[in-house]
């Protein structure tokens, strides 16, 4: 079902261009539509400066030819410019009844020509700022539409002023889920609107339901994740809240239900707790926490919630961490905070404690805690004509300390309560039904809440999500206990040695960081840091055991082979402490930006 109001009164669709002819000369790039073939523009392989092709355009030579499926973006770095386009893509299903695509391969283009006269230090630099855009080639999770601006919510795009669909797709989107939006700048200001494609980091997902035995009615529904790029990062190093209140792993999550006659949709948001705090790898499996003391906490914290509410309405503030440790201090200092705030709702539950790692039915306990605002709340409904028959009035926002596991767990509850609420609604149910009572349904709909949170755990941890059991099947099983036991091992070395490099990337393709011929190099290192990262930690620790190992076996009843294996122990427990105390100086850093 399509929107009313999309219709051909509101003017002609904007459509980017799905495939683009790659031309590759000595001397410069030249991309261009098949279609229209004066449509296009051309790069120099010096130094990186874009020209529009005009009707005088005359390129000579025999260039290599390949199809390419549109433009991630461009990006200057110390000498040259750089060209990421999209290599190949699949088709992974629709938003509103428009085909959208997984981005599957990036390709880099280099116009650095000019590299060969910077210093050593320069071609150093550059030669790392390469290594991040490399990374960048491989990020999970990006989705895009040639046809369609899938930034924006079906409550949003409904009270779009007429004609809007016919603007440019990149005037179209929300600006905090367009995740190459950095990426974009040169595209914008050399007016290539119909290159420029707005990319959403996230998930979409769909299902066609078959016979559900709903009085023989079917239905679809998608489910659509949208990351903010205000505050990218890894699990690690983007935690809480920056200084102007927006929040790290913040996630949009829509849930559209569509049948024949009626199309609706429930928003539901996740994101860190917005208040100033850090957890900073040290090689210890869990490291402590700490809140930063800032004169500016509560302003944070009152931007953050504002900006909510004048975007959703009225907040329930949904804090899911532990009462004791570490997460109890950081919870406490949350409620503390959030005692000023008007037109929030704060609700601490903590899930551990009431639904350890099995009791998934113990959620009952915290819907009814908020069943009252989350019904209140309601969701937003239309029918075949548009008309707009119910609206979404305020938001739950859910946090644990990743918002991740146990959030996606409760997110995956509540949108069950919802969708029976929006099926009872429109006649497919009676009041007395709901989908858990429809077996192989059910299993789809949990699954695909599954398979959302494993893809959002990729994108911010570097591995699925935990707990993944308790969204398919409601309990945890031993196969889950194994996955999760995997996972965690996963994340440990994701975060510890891996983390650092990879928010240097995402701080780089963001804008965060600018870099700058003027600036010093980031790259530089001084004292213990130079021997960063996991081969100098592993080699000294197994290169001492070993030894150690080796000497206690020989040492028998010989008394000096015996005091050498003493030597060697104490000598391995010494690294041992040096590297707990200085675990940080072990583990993958960003270099590029600080914290907040």
């Amino acid at each position: 079902m399509e929107i009313e109001e999309e219709s051909s009164s509101s003017g002609e669709r904007f459509r980017v261009h799905d495939q683009l002819e790659l031309l590759e000369f000595e001397d410069k790039f030249v991309i261009k539509s098949p279609e229209s073939l004066d449509q296009g523009f051309w790069i120099s392989r010096h130094d990186g400066t874009i020209n529009l092709i005009d009707d005088d355009a005359n390129f000579e030579g025999s260039p290599r030819i390949s199809t390419i499926y549109g433009l991630v973006g461009t990006i200057r770095l110390l000498v040259g410019t750089y060209v990421l386009v999209i290599t190949s893509r699949k088709e992974v299903g629709s938003f509103l009844g428009f085909p959208v695509y997984r981005l599957m391969s990036m390709r880099l283009l280099a116009c650095n020509e000019a590299l060969r006269f910077s210093t050593v230090q320069e071609k150093k630099d550059e030669a790392y700022f390469r290594t991040l855009l490399k990374i960048v080639e491989s990020m999970p999770g990006l989705y895009y539409s040639y046809d369609i601006d899938i930034t924006l919510n079906l409550q949003r795009r409904c009270k779009l002023v007429e004609g809007w669909m016919s603007k440019p797709i990149w005037k179209q989107a929300d600006p905090r889920f367009v995740w190459n939006r950095h990426l974009l700048e040169d595209l914008i200001e050399y007016k290539l609107d119909r290159f420029v494609i707005p990319i959403v980091q996230g998930n979409i997902l769909n299902f066609q339901t078959a016979e559900l035995k709903l009085k023989d009615s079917r239905a679809t529904i998608v489910l659509v994740s949208r990351r903010c790029n205000r505050r990218l990062g890894t699990r690690m190093w983007r935690r809480g809240a920056n200084l102007e209140g927006d929040t790290a792993n913040f996630i949009e999550t829509e849930q559209l239900l569509e049948t024949g006659e009626f199309m609706s949709s429930l928003l539901q948001v996740r994101g860190s707790i917005p208040l100033l705090w850090e957890q900073i790898v040290d090689l210890s499996y869990k490291p402590r926490l700490r809140i930063i003391s800032h004169e500016q906490t509560p302003n944070v914290v009152q931007h953050h919630f504002r900006d909510l509410f004048q975007r959703y309405g009225d907040t329930v503030a949904l804090d899911l961490t532990d009462k004791f440790g570490d997460e109890g201090q950081l919870s406490a200092a949350y409620a503390a905070e959030m005692q000023n705030l008007q037109n929030v709702r704060y609700v601490s539950f903590d899930f551990h404690h009431h639904c350890g790692s099995s009791n998934f039915d113990n959620l009952d306990v915290l819907y009814d805690q908020i069943s009252e605002d989350f019904e209140r709340q309601r969701y937003f409904l239309i029918d075949a004509k548009g008309n707009i028959l119910e609206e979404q009035r305020g938001i739950i926002r859910a946090n644990c300390v990743d918002c991740l596991d146990r959030t996606n767990v409760t997110q995956c509850y509540l949108g069950q309560k919802s969708l029976n609420q929006q099926l009872q609604r429109i006649g497919i149910f009676t009041p007395s039904d709901c989908i858990s009572m429809f077996g192989e349904e059910f299993v789809k709909f949990r699954s695909m809440w599954a398979e959302q949170g494993d893809e959002i755990s990729l994108e911010y941890a570097g591995t699925h999500a935990l707990k993944g059991d308790l969204v398919r099947y409601g309990k945890q099983t031993m196969g889950g206990m194994i996955k999760d036991g995997m996972s965690a091992l996963s994340r440990y070395y994701q975060n510890n040695f891996h983390d650092g490099i990879r928010q240097d990337a995402l701080d780089l393709i963001s804008g965060r960081y600018t870099v700058s011929r003027n600036n010093p190099s980031p790259f530089q290192l001084n004292g213990f840091e130079s021997i960063s990262y996991l081969p100098v930690a592993s080699a000294l620790l197994v290169g001492g055991l070993t030894i150690t190992t080796f000497t206690v076996q020989q040492a028998g009843g010989n008394m000096k082979n015996y005091w050498s294996s003493i030597l060697c122990a104490g000598v391995t427990a010494g690294l041992m402490a040096v590297m707990k105390a200085n675990g940080r100086q072990f583990c993958s850093r960003p270099r590029l930006c600080g914290l907040l």
